[in-house]
């Protein structure tokens, strides 16, 4: 018998929804929200909403993507947190509504843990224990995966997370929302001639907070002297500063391969994305013997495939929720 499971994702401003069989991605739909480009940043009022127009087309259109019919789920997914409570609160409802019609089980998902499990939507895949270097705009962590659902964090960002810095300081260029793409694009063009100091961080923390208010001061000195300056250095700032965050990663991430002695190391997130991230940790691995794992940029950012992979595991492990279950904003791994 089939184990097909609905997986639903809306923790922040992409609803997405996905059908598995059998540990097998069969559909992975996404919409995405533009309406934040206006304001520069996601709003949570504005994000709530669209969850709730978009929801039910984007579970339809996975439904219908995977050939199956809804009353052949054996379960339905969801990410409880953590995220914006707004839009946990659309895609835990819609859950908790779809799974009571069809009498079937739920399955809660840590959205942290789902960006780890990415790499099991499809092969290669590595093989445990791996480290995973976890970078979206909320968080960064190194993650020590020891099975499916065991997780060590060994390090964590003391404040702001990597994706923000990008995504910060693409505002302080004028680039728009969502600026780290954008960082990406014109570093590509330029050269990293602009000296950024990484923060002394004890073990395998991380910080991002001084980084961007140094980012700050020496876009504003400059400008005093220049007024266009950022027009005409745009590439080779963005350069130096995608430089310099992927740098810091990069350092931390090796010291964490070299105090556990694990060579299987994989990345995850959005900012895994990052071309020059991914350019480094391949670079990287084959310097040191590393066996390195990047996901297709499809799972890298916001999806609902990689809540069905966690809730795959979850299912077979009979860890089910009941409906008394709530969202949670923060969430631990």
């Amino acid at each position: 018998m089939n184990i097909n499971i609905l997986a639903i994702e809306s923790s922040c401003d992409d609803t997405s929804a996905s059908i598995i069989q059998n540990g097998q991605i069969l559909s992975n739909c996404v919409a995405n929200q533009e309406a934040h480009k206006l304001y520069g940043g996601v709003v949570p009022e504005v994000a709530s909403r669209a969850h709730q127009a978009n929801i039910i087309p984007v579970v339809d259109m996975a439904i219908k993507k995977a050939g199956i019919d809804k009353k052949d789920l054996s379960a339905v997914a969801f990410t409880r947190g953590p995220g914006l409570m707004g839009s946990l609160i659309v895609g835990v409802s819609f859950a908790k509504a779809f799974a009571m019609s069809l009498k079937i089980p739920m399955v809660e998902v840590n959205h942290m843990m789902a960006h780890v499990l990415a790499h099991f939507a499809e092969a290669p895949k590595p093989t445990f224990p791996f480290l995973c270097l976890t970078v979206s705009g909320g968080h960064t962590q190194i993650v020590m995966v020891k099975d499916y659902l065991e997780m060590e964090v060994l390090g964590n960002t003391i404040d702001d997370a990597a994706g923000e810095a990008f995504d910060k300081t693409g505002k302080l260029l004028g680039l728009d929302y969502p600026a780290g793409p954008l960082v990406d694009k014109y570093a590509k063009l330029g050269q990293p001639i602009f000296p950024f100091t990484e923060p002394k961080v004890d073990g395998l923390d991380f910080s991002f907070s001084g980084l961007k208010t140094s980012i700050l001061y020496f876009l504003k000195k400059q400008i005093k002297t220049n007024p266009n300056f950022i027009q005409e250095n745009l590439n080779d700032i963005c350069a130096s500063v995608q430089t310099r965050i992927v740098s810091i990663l990069m350092n931390k991430l090796k010291k964490a391969v070299k105090q556990t002695g694990i060579t299987e190391v994989a990345i995850a997130g959005g900012v895994s994305a990052n071309s020059g991230l991914r350019n480094a940790i391949v670079v990287t691995g084959k310097e040191l013997g590393w066996n390195t794992y990047i996901p297709r940029f499809e799972y890298c950012t916001d999806n609902a495939a990689m809540i069905a992979v966690t809730g795959h595991y979850k299912y077979l492990k009979g860890e089910f929720v009941g409906q008394d279950v709530v969202p949670m904003a923060r969430m631990k791994l």
